[in-house]
């Protein structure tokens, strides 16, 4: 059964448009200084000054916040995630609601998986399947996508696609086999600049029956990083029938782990500490560093690496997992950040950021279980090594699909387009930040539509037809181009499969993992291989949240 443009065209209509604006509550959200449709202005860098020409001026669409005829003193306040241990056959009832959080010093309408933030930490054995029961209690329709797995296709969640929205009131019951192990997370697939932005995400830890799957470490600690976009009255409203932020995506000025913004460890000198990272923001990258404490990395989305590496820093895009093993050895404080060169798209300048993430206090005790041995040691994975090996034949041969990612505009504020001709005379391959905060907002995804386009047929998103079989492997080549309207890097996810990055611009990559997701910047060619092992009716997109509702997606089919 192939997935027609129609089809697709279904299911970006349901998750790029779905109706919001009769929730609309512009009282009880500190607005006094409302723009015209209840908008306020984003905040700016006076570094950035605003554009002559677009003062007063709005989205075309209107302005969203949660909450509408709500007194949000009888919404719960939301918990910290819990870790869920269940077995094969187990069942967890998962509510979607609406839930208090303060950030930032301002209390605000968010949404939550049972009534935490982030939410429940589930934790499965490898090869098990559970069963999670969703009851929407939101006033927008819902799903549940459980990103990076390998799962039976009816269950994966894209409205149109797999299965229908779950309505107000209505309840969906997902059976989630994890046949790989390592981090995974589930979020919406409908409307996730919105649900996803205010708190619909959380963790799938599946767990190897291999005691030494990830080697000795003395802990381990779960970090979902993230940001939001927050003014002095609280969350900058949202578009309601469409996305703002179109160009770049809707990057936060407040940073996060776990849902907080002053997060912290203790730990003992010498202790080795197991990092899970993921990315659940809209648009950002991150760059973590950990001070001068020694980083390897281990494992990504979907396996462990070849060979574990030691590094500086960990790139991680939005939807990309990384698990690092970090072990600090001088007392004192260690800041966890995000270390970037930020752009200055008004100045054409760059300049170094550093966003404090989390603060390690280590303290002076030596730790009583000393892994300097272990940790110093970088194992070889000859399993992961083995099974990739399998695969070598196709590394070379000619791509089977080639794909140019580009975007088209229309309508725009004149300003706006005056000044991006002229941005593009210098491109960053990274967007670390949001440079152009005012363009970006105004800038919707009625406005802005992201391509991926198909350079044998011409056909572009929805009109993409690919039909494979099971056991195909196909190797594809993206190409991110630098010359369009506003070139950007790009997270691209494969749905229901496993891929691997051969090379990026003709430079071989030295150390695989599996993927489901992988980082595509600017002016750069990368060869994924894409294993076709699931059946079903599966999706591509870019996972910057607004490029994906400004159509950067397409449906492929792989048949049994």
């Amino acid at each position: 059964m192939m997935v027609r443009a129609a089809t697709v065209a279904v299911a970006a209509a349901l998750v790029a448009a779905t109706p919001i604006a009769a929730q609309m509550d512009h009282s009880g959200h500190g607005m006094g200084m409302e723009m015209s449709g209840g908008w306020r202005m984003p905040p700016m860098d006076m570094e950035m000054p605003m554009l002559p020409g677009l003062e007063g001026l709005v989205p075309v669409v209107g302005a969203f916040l949660p909450g509408m005829g709500i007194d949000r003193a009888t919404l719960p306040e939301a918990r910290p995630s819990e870790l869920v241990s269940m077995a094969d056959g187990d069942t967890l009832r998962l509510p979607v609601s609406m839930v208090r959080r303060t950030i930032a010093g301002h209390e605000m309408v968010m949404y939550g998986y049972g009534g935490q933030y982030p939410g429940p930490l589930i934790q499965a054995p490898q090869g098990s399947t559970v069963v999670v029961e969703v009851t929407n209690e939101i006033q927008q329709p819902t799903t549940i996508h459980w990103h990076g797995i390998r799962i039976d296709n009816r269950f994966d969640g894209v409205p149109g696609v797999t299965q229908d929205p779950i309505g107000p009131g209505e309840s969906f019951t997902y059976e989630v086999n994890v046949p790989d192990a390592g981090m995974f997370w589930y979020h919406p697939h409908i409307r996730e600049d919105v649900q996803q932005d205010l708190g619909l995400f959380g963790n799938l830890l599946v767990t190897s029956p291999d005691p030494d799957y990830y080697g000795p470490v003395n802990r381990e600690e779960v970090f979902v990083l993230d940001d939001m976009l927050i003014d002095g009255q609280g969350p900058i409203p949202y578009g309601d029938r469409s996305p703002t932020h179109a160009l770049m995506g809707r990057f936060g000025n407040v940073m996060m782990v776990n849902g907080v913004t002053d997060h912290s460890l203790e730990v003992d000198r010498g202790e080795v500490v197991r990092f899970y990272l993921t990315n659940v923001a809209n648009s950002r990258t991150f760059n973590v560093t950990f001070g001068d404490a020694r980083v390897k990395v281990i494992a990504s989305d979907v396996s462990r690496y070849e060979r574990e590496q030691w590094v500086e820093s960990v790139i991680i895009a939005p939807a990309e997992r990384y698990v690092v093993d970090v072990r600090f050895d001088e007392a004192g404080e260690v800041a966890i950040a995000n270390t970037i060169q930020a752009v200055n798209h008004f100045r054409g300048t760059f300049y170094p950021k550093v966003d404090t993430l989390s603060r390690v206090r280590v303290g002076d005790e030596a730790v009583a279980d000393d892994l300097d041995a272990t940790f110093t040691a970088l194992r070889d994975h000859g399993e992961v090594q083995d099974d990739i090996a399998a695969f070598r034949e196709h590394f070379d041969r000619e791509p089977d699909h080639t794909l140019t990612t580009t975007v088209r505009v229309r309508d725009l504020p004149l300003p706006i387009m005056q000044s991006m001709e002229m941005d593009t005379l210098y491109v960053p391959p990274m967007e670390w930040n949001d440079a152009m905060p005012m363009m970006n907002w105004l800038s919707t995804a009625e406005q802005v539509t992201w391509i991926l386009r198909d350079e044998d047929t011409g056909a572009e998103n929805g009109d993409i037809d690919w039909t494979f079989r099971v056991g195909d492997v196909v190797k594809i080549r993206i190409f991110n181009t630098p010359d369009s309207f506003h070139p950007m890097n790009h997270p691209i996810h494969i749905h229901g499969q496993r891929f691997l990055v051969l090379e990026m611009d003709g430079v071989e990559n030295p150390n695989r993992v599996w993927k489901d997701t992988a980082i595509l910047p600017v002016g750069s060619t990368m060869d994924v291989l894409v294993e076709m092992t699931n059946p079903g009716e599966w999706m591509v997109h870019c996972h910057i949240a607004e490029h994906l509702h400004a159509g950067m997606m397409f449906g492929f089919t792989v048949e049994e």
